[in-house]
């Protein structure tokens, strides 16, 4: 099995080192960022620099953002051999499988959306880990046509570094439902650092405010195109939390005990069920 990897970020590198610690995949890799590429090299995370040579790859990762995946595909489709599998990292679906899967259908190669549900509150090469995906879910978004072998022999060969679940969407389902489990965190997060009682903090704080504040620390590039690639649902999750928010400040103002008991009741139960799935 031959595997190559574009862009060699904290998914990308850690793809490309779980690789190395639990197969003997040959591994090639390649990122726009010469310093990286080199020091994934004198690491051996990778066995060698992915040149363009599709057809030597059994399955070709991209771990790009969005719409460098989308433009890197149209780019280089007539390289493209029939046998290889496409696939991409991203947040985000409806944009990336909508861009890519028509080209794969024109030349004739197969694409599966992929997206690892899995990072750290840190991003880039050096902070990549091989065990970054231990009993992570993989969403794959393959379409209708897709031929069955591929779609299982591309989880197969995932589930060897690690993922311990596999879950099936369409790519308009994966985004609705991203933008709440995963895109509305971040917001949350990044609204809740920015009081000014933040900044004081220290000597106050334990695992709550760690724990909220967590994934603020993020990768505002990235970020800001994942959101803009998904406004709807995540405007959508953000105006239902703001309306749900607005049950607490009610009954806090109008001293309605009975409703806030109610409210954290509810809040209680619900998170028992979620904890259930």
């Amino acid at each position: 099995m031959k595997i190559a990897v574009i862009g060699l970020g904290l998914i990308g590198g850690s793809i490309v080192k779980g690789f190395k610690k639990y197969t003997d995949y040959d591994i090639l890799g390649y990122d726009k960022n010469d310093k990286v590429l080199k020091k994934a090299l004198s690491e051996g995370s990778i066995d060698g620099v992915f040149e363009g040579d599709f057809d030597e790859c059994d399955i070709v990762v991209l771990g790009l953002y969005p719409e460098a995946a989308v433009n890197y595909v149209r780019e280089y489709a007539d390289k493209i051999g029939k046998n290889v599998i496409i696939t991409d990292c991203g947040g985000v679906k409806e944009k990336v499988c909508g861009g890519i899967y028509p080209i794969a259908m024109e030349h004739g190669f197969t694409f599966i959306g992929m997206h690892p549900m899995a990072g750290l509150e840190k991003f880039g090469y050096d902070n990549s880990i091989p065990d970054l995906f231990d009993g992570a879910s993989l969403i794959l978004t393959p379409y209708e046509e897709t031929a069955k072998e591929k779609v299982q022999l591309l989880a197969d060969t995932m589930c060897r570094i690690g993922f311990g679940r596999v879950q099936m969407s369409t790519p308009s389902e994966h985004d609705k439902i991203i933008a709440y489990t995963s895109q509305l965190a971040h917001v949350v997060s990044g609204a809740y650092i920015k009081s000014p009682t933040a900044m004081r903090h220290a000597g106050f704080s334990a695992g709550s405010f760690r724990d909220m504040t967590r994934v603020a620390h993020l990768n505002e590039t990235m970020w800001t195109e994942l959101f803009m690639d998904n406004p709807k649902h995540l405007a959508d999750e953000i105006d239902t939390l703001i309306e749900r928010l607005k049950e607490y400040s009610d009954a806090l103002k109008k001293g309605d005990k009975a409703a806030m008991f109610e409210i954290l009741k509810d809040g209680r139960e619900k998170k028992d069920l979620a904890d259930r799935l």
